[in-house]
């Protein structure tokens, strides 16, 4: 093939080579996540897009039909075990995030499973800066990542809900760094089954806040990997910058059956 014929063959193919997919880096933004709407991570039909961790099974394994998709809702259920014994579970959707609102619809229903914790009784809720399920060890019970803890009312007291935990995390709260891993908020109380509306506001690494029906309850920053964790340890790259500026995000099961009825995101600018 002579040079002129091999330029035309070039000038041939170009146009061909623009129609390819390029992979977007894993921190890119999902194409399906476009900045400044509001787009369902949860289409109401399956759980396309979403994979379960349950402990103690591999990543993928949704044991016992643990998380499934009825009614247009996804619920954690337990009517197939025999008893809890342990297993935590959460149910991953497959793509990282760093800015964003999050908004969940929520609600606890039914009894606890046979075995669970007593403070697991209606307790669930948005793991989030996750670390990638796949990184998971098989019997690990929590991901490493922030929790916006959903808590429902027992009958009488009171039982704030979308409070914060930290699995493997510190955060600052209130100018001080906060290794006490779980803090209240200062929501109201929601007993019975009445659906919640909770949402989470990510800036990266710096600043989270929590709402429930539209209010501000519970405000911190510098989301970050805690050294003296175990589970967190195997993630740390460098001991001088332990922030977290982006995760996955995960549904939670913990014993109680919980439905999710509406997961939403909205990508904002860093």
């Amino acid at each position: 093939m002579t040079l002129s014929s091999l330029g035309r063959v070039v000038l041939f193919l170009v146009p061909l080579a623009l129609v390819v997919t390029i992979p977007l880096p894993v921190s890119a933004v999902a194409p399906d996540t476009k900045e400044g709407e509001w787009v369902p991570l949860f289409n109401g039909k399956n759980m396309d897009g979403w994979t379960p961790k349950i402990t103690g099974y591999e990543l993928g394994d949704n044991h016992a039909d643990t998380f499934r998709v009825e009614g247009g809702v996804m619920k954690v259920s337990y009517d197939k075990y025999k008893e809890f014994g342990g297993k935590f579970g959460h149910i991953f959707y497959k793509d990282k995030f760093s800015h964003y609102r999050l908004k969940v619809e929520y609600r606890f229903v039914g009894e606890q499973c046979k075995g669970g914790e007593g403070w697991a009784i209606r307790n669930s809720g948005i793991m989030f800066h996750c670390q990638d399920p796949k990184t998971m060890a098989k019997d690990q019970k929590f991901p490493v990542s922030i929790e916006a803890q959903f808590l429902g009312g027992l009958g009488k007291g009171n039982r704030t809900t979308n409070n914060m935990c930290s699995p493997g995390t510190n955060v600052v709260l209130d100018g001080k760094l906060f290794t006490t891993h779980c803090t209240n908020s200062k929501s109201k109380t929601y007993h019975g089954d009445a659906w919640v509306t909770a949402e989470i506001e990510v800036n990266g690494s710096g600043t989270v806040k929590h709402f429930v029906e539209g209010e501000l309850v519970m405000q911190y920053e510098k989301p970050q990997l805690d050294p003296k964790d175990a589970d967190a340890k195997k993630l740390i790259k460098d001991e001088k910058n332990l922030l977290l500026e982006e995760g996955y995000i995960s549904l939670q099961a913990e014993s109680h059956p919980v439905e999710f009825r509406k997961v939403e995101i909205r990508v904002v600018k860093k």
